[in-house]
């Protein structure tokens, strides 16, 4: 893993869901990619496996996107292995959902610290590295503009993070350098059907006007234009990729 012309991708969240699907795709665009994940290294290495059978350049690195020294390792061996960084997509994240009546400042502290907290860290060390012409690529969510009951904390954290996209944007003034942020509806994910009934999962699917639920691979086919050239003057946007949800 010597070419410094290959481009690199460093890709958060990358063992499931739709980090996974977003690290597949991105290496079938011709990106090597560095699969970043928190505790599932099993997974994390499928995919890895997956991306080399194909032919691809990957491997993976465990680091907790709200550890600023972890981050700051998973950046390191990233240059280390391929001496550049053209893409970095954060999809790390959590979900836990309650009201805000019950107070529970564990799991407020929990959701804060990965999706915001993280996305901050994530977005300091990709404003150090990332090369002229880069992309850094954040994901938000479309339940932003929903309220549903038991999303606060989730919601916002995602809101602060949209917050951080356009100034990050204006920060890398004449370096060339896009930031957007992704905002999925729901999505058919481990992370999004955990704890839900099919009548539950039923209702979500008929708030959108294409009557389905979003398959992550729609999801990555967004993050793959916004990666690729003809992505290159969509700046400062969250792209809300939602078929009609919100």
């Amino acid at each position: 893993m010597t070419d410094t012309q290959v481009r690199v991708a460093v890709v958060t969240g990358a063992s499931g869901g739709i980090g996974r699907t977003v690290a597949l795709r991105l290496a079938r665009d011709g990106f090597a990619v560095v699969l970043n994940y928190a505790g599932n290294a099993a997974n994390a290495e499928a995919a890895v496996a997956d991306i080399k059978a194909a032919g691809g350049q990957a491997f993976a690195v465990q680091a907790d996107v709200a550890d600023a020294a972890a981050v700051e390792r998973l950046f390191q061996e990233t240059l280390g292995a391929f001496s550049r960084i053209d893409v970095v997509v954060n999809s790390a994240g959590i979900m836990p959902i309650g009201p805000i009546a019950a107070g529970s400042l564990q799991a407020f502290d929990r959701v804060i610290a990965t999706n915001l907290r993280g996305s901050f860290i994530v977005m300091a060390q990709a404003a150090k590295h990332v090369s002229k012409g880069g992309r850094i690529i954040m994901f938000s969510s479309s339940v932003i503009a929903k309220s549903f009951p038991g999303y606060g904390p989730y919601i916002a954290s995602k809101a602060g993070m949209e917050g951080l996209v356009p100034v990050l944007a204006n920060e890398l003034h004449g370096r060339e350098i896009t930031v957007n942020a992704v905002a999925p509806g729901p999505v058919a994910t481990e992370l999004f059907l955990k704890g839900k009934t099919e009548a539950q999962i039923e209702q979500f699917r008929r708030l959108s006007p294409l009557e389905r639920l979003a398959r992550p691979e729609d999801i990555a086919d967004v993050v793959s234009f916004l990666a690729g050239p003809a992505g290159g003057w969509v700046n400062a946007q969250v792209v809300r990729a939602n078929g009609g949800f919100a």
